[in-house]
């Protein structure tokens, strides 16, 4: 199958000077992560929740409003695009050798579609990926956060890890979820309500726990992945905690099951 067969057509775009709270609030209005940014109608760039996360949390930038930020203040330059003839295997092999959740389709020099790691999971709801369970394809070495930690601490984490969510455990117990979008709208709701002297000595003060998700949606290590990926398509969730015993044993995200169908379909 050719990628153009998956792409979305349907795309949602920002202008580079456009601010940032212009980015959050298309983000939050058409529930996605990233989006393209144009510059005269070219591409030149990709903003994601991320990239807003790590912007707003930086020392630099603490205590600056995000209207008084530009998109092309966060956004990734380096662009990385594919043709629409390219087929599914390669353009997943491109994903994953990047590390990136998304990559825009390009026809005649213009992009005419966008496909992200949440399309590529709609293909593994199909009954050819029952006999795979959970288990298979997550990833047991977890990185998490305690409650008790501080919001700051949690951010370092994520971009050190490079990962986009991080299971928050108690005693070994789970005890919530917080991701990058948690993130990013704390940071902004955090400027909004703290006046602007406060902010630097007040942040450090803001804990894993008065953000992060509580009584989060988990799976087991035999559920079919074709369940997993349907429980990602009706949440939006980009991964699950995997649990035994009411302990986590894994996680398991969009990228392990765009590994695995990288693998299939190659």
């Amino acid at each position: 199958m050719q990628i153009k067969n998956l792409m979305s057509t349907t795309l949602i775009t920002i202008d580079k000077d456009q601010s940032l709270s212009d980015a959050l609030k298309l983000l939050r209005k058409n529930k996605i992560s990233r989006l393209p940014v144009l510059n005269n109608k070219e591409l030149v760039g990709i903003v994601s929740e991320r990239d807003i996360a790590k912007k707003l949390g930086s020392s630099k930038y603490e205590s600056m409003p995000a209207s008084r930020l530009h998109v092309s203040s966060v956004m990734v330059k380096d662009i990385i695009s594919v043709p629409q003839s390219m087929r599914l295997a390669e353009v997943a092999d491109i994903m994953l050798e990047n590390g990136i959740g998304s990559v825009p389709v390009i026809d005649d020099d213009k992009m005419v579609g966008i496909v992200s790691k949440a399309d590529f999971v709609t293909l593994a709801i199909d009954g050819e990926y029952d006999n795979v369970c959970t288990k298979d394809i997550m990833s047991k070495d977890v990185t998490s956060v305690s409650p008790s930690e501080r919001l700051v601490h949690a951010r370092r984490v994520i971009i050190d890890a490079k990962v986009g969510r991080l299971p928050v455990i108690d005693d070994e117990d789970l005890v919530g979820m917080i991701t990058s979008k948690d993130l990013m709208r704390a940071f902004i709701d955090f400027r909004k309500k703290v006046p602007e002297k406060y902010q630097k000595s007040q942040i450090k003060e803001v804990l894993v726990e008065d953000i992060m998700s509580r009584n989060p949606r988990v799976v087991t290590k035999d559920v079919p992945i074709t369940e997993v990926s349907k429980i990602m398509i009706e949440t939006g969730y980009n991964g699950l905690p995997v649990v035994e015993d009411d302990k986590v044993i894994g996680i398991i995200t969009q990228t392990d099951i765009l590994r695995l169908i990288s693998k299939l379909e190659a």
